[in-house]
C-alpha cells in the first residue's frame, strides 16, 4: 500500500472515530454485526490474518465428509461494501503502539485507530515434544489445517491424535473417516476430562474403542522420532511405542496474545488479555473478546462466551455502561464419533456440599449424572453418555436456576413417561434458551409476534439455534406452542431443508414420480439436506419404488446400517442375517449356515424371531459371506434395514394337535410378499395356529391368529421397552381377504407415519384411533382400497434381494473395504473364544494381546 492510500484510508471523517479490529474469526465478525445492527458510524477497518473471509470453525470436520469452504462462510465481501468496512485480507498485525495509537504491519505502514478491539483468537497448543515440527506432524484448527491433513492421510495407514478433549476426539472422527487406523493418546486418565467426571468418560472411551479407534489414556508423548515401519515412532514418558504415519495436534489451545503482551497490556496467569465487565483491557482504548481475553481468571475456549462478549463490546462502545459480560456458561452437547454427549456445568461434583444422582446402563451403553445442591433444589451440573435427550431440560433447569422437582432422580430415569415434564409454558421469557447467542424465551415470543412463522424465520431474526443447534428443538417447541395461541397452522416441517412433514414428503415424491435426492431437494427444498432428511428420502423412495438402495444416487443417502447391508456391532463388526421365512428351514440349508459360520469364525445364535444371526463378519468378509449364502437360496433378512423383518410362527395345524391352520405356510406367505419393504420403521409379524397364541402374534406390527373360521387380524402390537398389546382389526377372515387387509394397513402406515415411528406410536397418534383404522382398511371409507393394494404389488413385483443386486454392482462392491486406500483387513477387531464361539475382546484383554504380540 502507497503512503498516500494510507494517509486516505487512515484519515477518516473529523467526526468519525477510528475502530481497528484484528481478527476475522467467529467472535470478530459477530461484533462487527453488532456494531452495524446498533449503528456505530465510526471508521471500521479490519485485519483479517487468513486469506478468506470468517467462516464457522464449529463445523470444520464437516470439510472432511464433503462440505466445502463456500458452506461454512459466515459473510461475504457484500457486507464489507454495503456497511462501508474495511477489511485487510492476510494481513497481520506485527505491533501495537499504544502510546501513538497506530497498529503496525510493518515499520513504514500503520494504521492509527481511536478505539482497538483484538479479537485474535487462539492458537492450536502443540506439547514441547521433541520432532513435534516434523512434517508429517500437523495441528487442526483451520480449513489449511484441513487440507493438509487430508492430502497427508491420502498415503498414509495410520494416524495418531495427540489430545483427547473435544478438538481431539473431532479430528480421531476425521481421521477415522479418511480410512486411517486411528489412535488417540491423552494425558489424563479419561477422556474430555473438562466437560466428564471419570465415569462418563469410562462410557465414551468403551463406545469409541468399540468403533476401532484405539484410546490411550494417561499417557505422556516424551518425543517424535523415525520409526521402524513407519514414518514416525512416538515414545512415551512410561516407556511405551507407537509407531504411524501422521500426527494431529489437537491438545487444546492457547490465547493469541503475543501482541497485547509486547505492547505491555496486563495478561492473565494463564494467557490472554485481562479484561473488565465490558472487555476492556488495562488500556481504556483498547478490548479483547473471544478467546484472547482473560475475565476473572478464566479463558473461555467456546463460541457463545465470545458471542456475548461481542454483544457486550459493542454496547461499550456506542456508550451503553450498564450492558456487562457475566462470563460463560459451561454446557456442551455434541455427538463425538457417533455417540451422543452432554455435559452441563459442575460436570465432577466439586463445589462443595453438592450431591449426585446417577444412572447407569452398562448393557445400553447410557451413563448420566445430575450434580445438585445440599437441598436437591437447584442443578449444578449434568453428565449425559449415551442419551442425551434430557440435555435440553437439564439446561433450562441449570440456565435460569429453576427448582428441581420432589424427586430429581426423574429427570434421568429410563421410565420416560415418569419423567417430570418442563414444558415450555413453565419456562419464564427471561429464561436463556440459546446460550450461543444469548436469546431468551421472551425474545423468541416477541419475534414470532412480529411475524416470524417458521423455524427458518426465527433463526434468521434472533439467531437462536445457528450456532450449535443444541437448542433447535427447544426452540421449535417455543414456536409451535406460540403458533397454536395464536391459532396458526403450526409448521410440522422435517428439518430446515424440507418444510413438509414426512407424510407429505411421501406424497411428493408418489405423486410427482421423483426418484432421487438431488430433484427432491431442488423442487421441493432448500440446501445441501442433513442427517435428518436424507435417510427419511431415502426410505420414501425405497418405499414407492423399491430401486436398489446402494444405487449411486441413493447410496449417499443411507445411515450406517443401510449403507454396508448389515447392523454395525460394538466391535465395529457386523452381522449377517439370512431369510429364514416362517422360521421354516431344511437340514441342508442347516448345514450351509454352520459352514458359512465355521468357515469365516462367527458367532451363531438362535433368536426370538427365528432366525439364525450371524455375527463378527469384517466389513470386506460380507460380499462372500452373501455370496455363498446366496449360492446355497438365502436372500437378505433386513435386519439392518426399516423393514420387514420377521414372519413369526408356531408349527400350526400340520404338526400340532391342538392347530386349527396352517400357521408356518401363512408366515412363509406373508414373507415371502412383504420381504424388503421399507417403512417408517422396523416392522414385525406374527402367525398364531390357534388361540394358544405360541407365536406370540398380539405383540407385533401385524400379527395373525387362527379360528376355526379363518383369521384374526392384529395390528400395531410393540414389544420392547415401550409394550403394547395389538388391537384385533378384523375377525374370521380367509386368506386373500387377510393379505388385502394387509396390504390396506401397511401402505396407510407408510402413507401417514412420522420418522422413525413405530406403528404403536402412529396408532396412538391416529385421530379416531381404532375405529378410523377399521373405517378406511376395512370398510374402505376413503375409497383407498385399490389404489393401496395396487401400489403394494407394485413393491411386491419389483423386489430383488439387496444383497443378490449388490453382488453384481462392482461399483457398489467398492465400499465394502476395511480400509480406503487398502484392501487390508482390519487388523483391530479382536475376538476371544467364549463357550466354544468368539466375542469382541473386553479392553483388556486387547491389552494383554497386544503385549503378548509385542514379546513375540
Amino acid at each position: 500500500m502507497k503512503a498516500a492510500r494510507l494517509d486516505a484510508a487512515q484519515s477518516g471523517s473529523a467526526d468519525r472515530k477510528r475502530l481497528l479490529v484484528i481478527g476475522n474469526g467467529m467472535v470478530g465478525h459477530r461484533l462487527l454485526e453488532e456494531l452495524v445492527r446498533r449503528g456505530l458510524g465510526d471508521d471500521i477497518t479490519v485485519f483479517s490474518g487468513e486469506p478468506r473471509l470468517a467462516y464457522d470453525r464449529v463445523q470444520l470436520s464437516q470439510c472432511f465428509v464433503g462440505a466445502e469452504a463456500q458452506d461454512l462462510a459466515l459473510t461475504d465481501e457484500a457486507f464489507f461494501e454495503t456497511h462501508g468496512i474495511t477489511v485487510l485480507r492476510d494481513k497481520r498485525a506485527v505491533w501495537i503502539d499504544r502510546k501513538q495509537r497506530r497498529v503496525h504491519v510493518t515499520d513504514e505502514e500503520f494504521y492509527p485507530y481511536d478505539r482497538l478491539v483484538l479479537a485474535t483468537g487462539s492458537v492450536p497448543f502443540v506439547p514441547p515434544i521433541k520432532g513435534a515440527d516434523r512434517p508429517e506432524c500437523l495441528p487442526y484448527r483451520t480449513l489449511e489445517d484441513v487440507a493438509a491433513i487430508r492430502a497427508r492421510a491420502a498415503g498414509a495407514r495410520r494416524g495418531v491424535v495427540i489430545g483427547g478433549g473435544l478438538l481431539g476426539l473431532e479430528a480421531a472422527r476425521a481421521l477415522h473417516g479418511l480410512g486411517l487406523d486411528t489412535h488417540v493418546v491423552e494425558f489424563s486418565p479419561w477422556l474430555m476430562a473438562t466437560q466428564l467426571d471419570e465415569s462418563g468418560g469410562r462410557l465414551l472411551r468403551s463406545k469409541i474403542e468399540a468403533l476401532g479407534i484405539h484410546v490411550h489414556t494417561s499417557k505422556t508423548t516424551s518425543s517424535i522420532g523415525t520409526g521402524l515401519r513407519s514414518p514416525l515412532r512416538l515414545k512415551f514418558s512410561d516407556g511405551g511405542l507407537l509407531e504411524a504415519d501422521m500426527v494431529v495436534f489437537s491438545a487444546g489451545i492457547r490465547p493469541c496474545d503475543r501482541l497485547a503482551h509486547n505492547c505491555g497490556l496486563v495478561i492473565g496467569p494463564r494467557g490472554g488479555v485481562v479484561v473488565d465487565d465490558h472487555c476492556r483491557s488495562s488500556d481504556p482504548a483498547i478490548y479483547a473478546i473471544g478467546e484472547v481475553a482473560s475475565w476473572q481468571g478464566a479463558t473461555f475456549g467456546l463460541v457463545a462466551p465470545g458471542y456475548e462478549m461481542a454483544r457486550v463490546c459493542a454496547a461499550h462502545v456506542l456508550g451503553d455502561a450498564d450492558t456487562v459480560f457475566q462470563g460463560g456458561q459451561p454446557s456442551t452437547k455434541l455427538k463425538l464419533l457417533g455417540v451422543d454427549v452432554g455435559s452441563i456445568g459442575d460436570a465432577q461434583g466439586r463445589t462443595q456440599g453438592s450431591v449426585c444422582c446417577v444412572f447407569e446402563d452398562a448393557l445400553a451403553g447410557v451413563y448420566k449424572k445430575l450434580v445438585m445442591d445440599a437441598d436437591g433444589k437447584r442443578l449444578l451440573g449434568a453428565v449425559l453418555v449415551g442419551d442425551t435427550a434430557s440435555f435440553g431440560m437439564l439446561d433450562q433447569y441449570f440456565t435460569n436456576g429453576l427448582a428441581l422437582p420432589a424427586q430429581p432422580a426423574a429427570l434421568i430415569a429410563p421410565a420416560a413417561d415418569a419423567t417430570p415434564a418442563l414444558g415450555v409454558d413453565a419456562l419464564p421469557d427471561t429464561a436463556q434458551i440459546c446460550s450461543c447467542n444469548q436469546v431468551n424465551k421472551g425474545a423468541l415470543c416477541r419475534a414470532i409476534a412480529d411475524g416470524c412463522a417458521t423455524l427458518g424465520d426465527l433463526k434468521a431474526k434472533t439467531r437462536a439455534g445457528t450456532t450449535c443447534g443444541g437448542c433447535v428443538p427447544l426452540v421449535k417447541q417455543i414456536l409451535d406452542r406460540e403458533l397454536e395461541r395464536r391459532g396458526i397452522a403450526v409448521d410440522h416441517g422435517l428439518c430446515e431443508h424440507f418444510r413438509y412433514s414426512r407424510q407429505e414428503l411421501y406424497h411428493l415424491v408418489r405423486v410427482n414420480e421423483i426418484r432421487d435426492f438431488k430433484t427432491l431437494i431442488a423442487r421441493h427444498g432448500a440446501g445441501r439436506g442433513c442427517d435428518i432428511c436424507k435417510p427419511v428420502a431415502a426410505s420414501i423412495f425405497a418405499s414407492c419404488w423399491n430401486d436398489f438402495v446402494l444405487a449411486p444416487q441413493h447410496a449417499p443417502l443411507q445411515d450406517s446400517n443401510d449403507a454396508y447391508l448389515g447392523n454395525l456391532q460394538k466391535d465395529g463388526t457386523y452381522s449377517v442375517v439370512p431369510r429364514i421365512p416362517g422360521g421354516e428351514i431344511s437340514p441342508e440349508k442347516l448345514i450351509v449356515i454352520g459352514e458359512v459360520a465355521r468357515k469365516y469364525s462367527l458367532y451363531t445364535k438362535i433368536t426370538g424371531g427365528q432366525r439364525i444371526d450371524l455375527f463378527g463378519a469384517r466389513l470386506e468378509q460380507l460380499p462372500s459371506i452373501w455370496r455363498e449364502l446366496i449360492d446355497a437360496g438365502f436372500e437378505s433378512g433386513h435386519a439392518y434395514g426399516k423393514a420387514l423383518r420377521t414372519a413369526k410362527s408356531c408349527v400350526g395345524s400340520t404338526w400340532c394337535r391342538f392347530g386349527v391352520r396352517d400357521s408356518v405356510g401363512l408366515a412363509i406367505r406373508l414373507e415371502q410378499r412383504y420381504r424388503g419393504l421399507r417403512a417408517p420403521h422396523k416392522i414385525k409379524m406374527a402367525a398364531s395356529g390357534c388361540t394358544r397364541e405360541c407365536a406370540e402374534a398380539q405383540s407385533k406390527d401385524v400379527g395373525v391368529i387362527a379360528t376355526e373360521k379363518g383369521w384374526n387380524l392384529y395390528v400395531c402390537g410393540n414389544g420392547g421397552m415401550r409394550p403394547r398389546h395389538a388391537e384385533l382389526l378384523a375377525s374370521d377372515l380367509d386368506d386373500d381377504m387377510l393379505i388385502r387387509y394387509i396390504d390396506r394397513f401397511l401402505m396407510l402406515y407408510i402413507r401417514t407415519a412420522d420418522k422413525l415411528q413405530r406403528t404403536a406410536a402412529w396408532r396412538e397418534s391416529l385421530e379416531g384411533g381404532l375405529d378410523y383404522l377399521k373405517a378406511v382398511v376395512v370398510n374402505d371409507s376413503l375409497g383407498l382400497g385399490a389404489e393401496l393394494e395396487a401400489q403394494m404389488q407394485g413393491l411386491v413385483d419389483r423386489y430383488e434381494c439387496e444383497w443378490a443386486a449388490t453382488l453384481k454392482d462392482e461399483q457398489a462392491l467398492r465400499r465394502f473395504r476395511s480400509l480406503i486406500n487398502d484392501d487390508a483387513p482390519d487388523e483391530h477387531v479382536v475376538h476371544v473364544r467364549e463357550r466354544g464361539q468368539i466375542r469382541p475382546a473386553t479392553v483388556r484383554e486387547r491389552q494383554e494381546l497386544a503385549v503378548k504380540a509385542e514379546i513375540e
